[in-house]
C-alpha cells in the first residue's frame, strides 16, 4: 500500500506540474483527472489493493498521454513557466549530479556575498578504459533555488557578478576550464557600488581575454543579466530553455503600453513570447547558441538522474571540443568521430583522455577562435554587406598604415635615439673642452642682470583656435520665441530664460546654475569638431527585421523617413583641434538610439578602423535606450560581440573614451560602453541599467529622483568626470592629448 501511496502522490504532482504549465488553461479531460484524482485520495483505505492499483494504472496512463500532447504542443511561454516552475532543478542539483565533489566558494547558502550567484571549485570525472581521470573545473553560476526568498530568485546583484569575475580570475590563474550556468530571470537592478550595468560590462571586458575555455549552458537567460557569464567559447541551451532580450511580460508591457499595476492582457503576452524567439529552437537557427541539450519530456526535474547522467557528457563533450579546436585539426576530427560512435552506444562518454591545460601558442588560438566567434554573429540579421572593393580598401588600409605607423615609426623613432645620444655625448666632450675660454669670455663680457621671461605659444590655440559656439549652427529650438523655466529655478532662484538665447549663444546651459537642457545630435556634429572633417563610413548598414517582428517594419520605415538615416549610429572620422579620431555616436531620433544587429555591426567595424589607422575612438552617446527588444537575442549578442572588439583595440594600444549624454541605460552601458577605463558625462544627464518602474516593480523599492544622475554615477566610481557641454570640446582635446596608448598615431 506504501507503494501506491507513493504513485498517488506522484500522480498528484504530475498534474500540479502540468496546471503550472498551460497556466490554469483548460483542456481535454484534464479537469476529469483532477477530480479521479481527489476521488482516489478520499476513497484510498476504501478500495481494494488490486482495485486501487488498477485505478492508479489507469490515471497514470491517461495522464502520461496528456504529458505526451503537451509536449507536442508546447508555446514559448509554457517553456518559460516549464523553467519557471519549483520543481524544476537548480545549480545545486548539477553540482551534486554531475560532479564528483564540489567546495562552494564565496560563502554558502545565505551566509554568501550574494547567495544567487553561486561559484564552486569542482571536479568531473569521466572513465577512460578501466581507470578513472579526474578534472578540475571552476563552476560559476545563478542558483535560483527551490523557494528560497534569499536566492532572489536567480537574480544577481552587482556583488554578485563581481563575485563571479573574481573567481573567473582565479579559474585563469591555475589554467583550469570554466562552467557558466545561466538560471536568471535578469540582473538585479541597482546602482550602488560595483553598479548593475558597470560590472555586468566589466565580467564582459575581462571575460573577452580569458586564457582558459569557458562552456556555458542556458536554463533560463534573461538579457543583460546572463550575458554576465555569458560570454563562452562554447554555449549551449536546454532544450525547455529560453533565452531572451526581455521578459515576455517586460514585451508585453512595453508593447501594450501597459500603465504600472494594470494587469497584462495573457494573449498579448503569449504573443510576444512568440515574437521574441526566446526557445532553443530559435535560438540555434539564429546562431546565438550552439547547441542543444535535450531534456525529458516536459522538462528535466531535480530527480531526472538519467538527464544528469547526459549532461555531464556533454559538459565533458563540449570542454573537449573548445580544448581540441587550439590543437590540430586532425585530432578533432578524430574525437568527433569516436563522441558520434559513443552517442550511438546509449551516450557513454568517448574512451579518450584529453588534459585540458593548454600551453602558449594553444591559449593564442583560444583566444583567436573565441574573437571570430563572437565577430562572425547576428551578421545576417542586418542590410549592407560591405563590397569587394571595400574590403579591398581595409587590407590596404592595414597594409599601409601598418608600414607607415609599425616599420617607418620604428625606425625613425630608433634612429633619433642613435642622433640623440650621439649629440649627447659629443655635447658633453665638447663643453668639457670649451669651458675653461667659455667662462673667460663670459666674465670679460658680463652684463647687467635683467630678468627675462620664456614665452611659451600654445600648439593648440596658435594652430586651430578655441573653440567658438553658434557661429556655425542654430539649433532649431532657438528659432521660438519664448521664455523657458529652468528646472532648477526653486532651488537657484533661476531666472527664466528666453529662448533663442537658451539654444543659441548659451549652448542649451542654464546660466545660473549650470542645468544643461537637451540639444539635438546635429549640434554636436557641428560644435564638437572641426569643420568640414567629418567623414562617415559605412552608412549603407541598415537596420532590418530579422525576426518578422510584427508591426515592427513599419516602425523601422518611419525612423528612416525622420531621420533619413538607416540605423541608430553614425560612425565616422573627424578633428579635434587637429587630432584625427573616430567616433561612435548614438543619438536619440532612430528608435530612440536602441542598438540591434545593425548597430553591433557599425560599432565593430569602428573599432576596427580605429585599430588599423591607430586612432582613438569616441563613442559620443546622444541617447541610448538599450538593446532593441524586436531583435531578440540578435540583439542581445552586441553586447559581448561589441564589448571583445572594444577589448582587442584597447590590448593593441589604443584610446578608448565614452562620453555619455541626456538618457543612457541598459544593455550598451552594460557592455562595450560601461567597459571604458575613461567615461565621462555632459552635465545634467542620466546613466543607469535599468528605469524607475524595472527598478520598482523589481526590487519593491521607490527611487529618488536624482538615482541615475551623473552626480551619483561620479560618486559611485561608474564614470570619471563631468563636463560642461560648452568645455566638451576642450575637454575631450585636452583628453586626446593626455590620455591613451602606445599605439596612437601621434604618441
Amino acid at each position: 500500500m506504501e507503494d501506491l501511496r507513493k504513485r498517488l502522490l506522484k500522480t498528484e504532482e504530475r498534474l500540479t506540474y502540468l496546471a503550472q504549465i498551460r497556466d490554469g488553461s483548460e483542456w481535454a479531460n484534464f479537469t476529469g483527472l483532477q477530480e479521479k484524482n481527489e476521488r482516489l485520495k478520499s476513497a484510498f483505505y476504501d478500495l481494494g489493493e488490486e482495485a486501487l492499483a488498477e485505478e492508479i494504472r489507469s490515471l497514470e496512463e491517461a495522464i502520461a498521454f496528456l504529458e505526451k500532447r503537451c509536449e507536442e504542443n508546447l508555446t514559448p511561454m509554457d517553456r518559460v513557466r516549464i523553467v519557471r516552475s519549483p520543481l524544476r532543478f537548480s545549480l545545486k542539483d548539477i553540482l551534486e549530479n554531475v560532479y564528483e565533489e564540489y567546495t562552494e566558494l564565496g560563502g554558502e547558502d545565505e551566509a554568501n556575498i550574494d547567495p544567487s550567484m553561486v561559484v564552486a571549485k569542482a571536479n568531473i570525472v569521466r572513465r577512460v578504459k578501466k581507470k578513472t581521470v579526474t578534472q578540475q573545473v571552476m563552476v560559476i553560476g545563478h542558483e535560483k533555488g527551490h523557494g528560497e526568498e534569499f536566492r532572489n530568485g536567480g537574480s544577481s546583484k552587482p556583488w554578485g557578478n563581481e563575485k563571479a569575475l573574481r573567481f573567473m580570475r582565479v579559474a585563469e590563474t591555475e589554467g583550469i576550464p570554466i562552467h557558466f550556468y545561466i538560471f536568471t530571470p535578469g540582473s538585479f537592478p541597482v546602482e550602488e557600488y560595483p553598479g548593475a550595468a558597470q560590472q555586468i560590462a566589466r565580467n564582459l571586458y575581462a571575460m573577452a581575454r580569458l586564457r582558459v575555455p569557458m562552456v556555458s549552458v542556458i536554463s533560463e537567460g534573461g538579457s543583460g543579466g546572463a550575458e554576465a557569464v555569458g560570454l563562452a567559447d562554447l554555449r549551449m541551451m536546454f532544450s525547455h530553455g529560453y533565452y531572451s532580450v526581455i521578459s515576455p511580460e517586460g514585451a508585453a508591457a512595453i508593447e501594450g503600453k501597459i500603465r504600472e499595476g494594470e494587469k497584462l492582457p495573457k494573449d498579448l503576452v503569449e504573443g510576444c513570447a512568440d515574437r521574441l524567439k526566446i526557445t532553443a529552437a530559435d535560438n540555434l537557427t539564429q546562431g546565438t547558441i550552439d547547441r542543444i541539450i535535450q531534456e525529458p519530456s516536459l522538462g528535466a526535474k531535480r530527480d531526472d538522474f538519467a538527464f544528469f547522467r547526459q549532461l555531464k557528457f556533454e559538459m565533458i563533450r563540449a570542454t573537449d571540443e573548445v580544448v581540441l579546436k587550439t590543437k590540430s585539426l586532425r585530432a578533432f576530427r578524430a574525437y568527433e568521430v569516436k563522441v558520434k560512435n559513443a552517442e550511438e552506444n546509449d551516450g557513454e562518454a568517448p574512451h579518450i583522455d584529453i588534459s585540458w591545460d593548454l600551453n602558449g601558442e594553444e591559449i593564442k588560438r583560444l583566444l583567436a577562435l573565441r574573437s571570430k566567434k563572437y565577430r562572425n554573429m547576428a551578421t545576417h540579421a542586418f542590410s549592407g554587406k560591405p563590397s569587394s572593393m571595400s574590403k579591398v580598401y581595409k587590407q590596404f588600409c592595414g597594409a599601409y598604415y601598418s608600414f607607415r605607423y609599425d616599420l617607418l615609426r620604428s625606425h625613425q623613432k630608433q634612429v633619433q635615439k642613435v642622433f640623440k645620444d650621439v649629440s649627447g655625448e659629443g655635447s658633453v666632450l665638447l663643453r668639457q673642452v670649451s669651458a675653461p675660454f667659455t667662462a673667460a669670455y663670459d666674465f670679460v663680457s658680463r652684463k647687467p642682470a635683467t630678468k627675462t621671461t620664456k614665452t611659451v605659444i600654445s600648439k593648440t590655440t596658435a594652430e586651430w583656435g578655441e573653440p567658438e559656439f553658434g557661429d556655425t549652427y542654430t539649433s532649431p529650438l532657438a528659432n521660438e520665441d519664448r521664455t523657458v523655466t529652468c528646472p532648477n529655478a526653486a532651488r537657484y532662484g533661476c531666472k527664466d530664460l528666453w529662448v533663442p538665447d537658451l539654444y543659441g549663444e548659451f549652448c542649451g546651459v542654464c546660466e545660473n546654475c549650470g542645468h544643461h537642457f537637451p540639444l539635438e545630435y546635429q549640434w554636436y556634429l557641428q560644435h564638437l569638431f572641426d569643420r568640414d572633417s567629418i567623414r562617415e563610413f559605412n552608412p549603407d548598414i541598415a537596420s532590418v527585421n530579422p525576426l518578422a517582428y510584427a508591426g515592427f517594419e513599419k516602425r523601422l520605415d518611419g525612423a528612416r523617413r525622420k531621420t533619413g538615416r538607416k540605423t541608430g549610429i553614425i560612425t565616422f572620422d573627424a578633428k579635434v583641434m587637429g587630432v584625427d579620431i573616430v567616433v561612435a555616436m548614438l543619438y536619440s531620433d532612430f528608435r530612440n538610439g536602441t542598438v540591434g544587429a545593425a548597430e553591433g555591426e557599425k560599432f565593430v567595424r569602428a573599432c576596427e578602423m580605429a585599430r588599423i589607422k591607430r586612432r582613438p575612438l569616441l563613442s559620443y552617446v546622444h541617447t541610448t535606450g538599450g538593446i532593441r527588444i524586436q531583435e531578440g537575442t540578435l540583439g542581445v549578442v552586441q553586447m559581448p560581440k561589441c564589448t571583445m572588439a572594444v577589448r582587442e583595440y584597447v590590448d593593441s594600444g589604443g584610446f578608448y573614451i565614452v562620453v555619455y549624454d541626456n538618457n543612457s541605460y541598459a544593455g550598451p552601458v552594460a557592455s562595450f560602453l560601461g567597459c571604458s577605463h575613461y567615461q565621462f558625462a555632459i552635465r545634467s544627464s542620466r546613466i543607469g541599467f535599468a528605469g524607475q518602474r524595472v527598478i520598482r516593480e523589481t526590487t519593491g523599492q521607490d527611487i529618488p529622483p536624482d538615482y541615475h544622475s551623473a552626480r551619483n554615477a561620479l560618486k559611485r566610481g561608474h564614470i570619471q568626470g563631468i563636463w560642461d557641454r560648452r568645455e566638451f570640446r576642450r575637454n575631450l582635446h585636452k583628453s586626446l592629448m593626455t590620455m591613451g596608448g602606445r599605439n596612437l598615431y601621434y604618441r
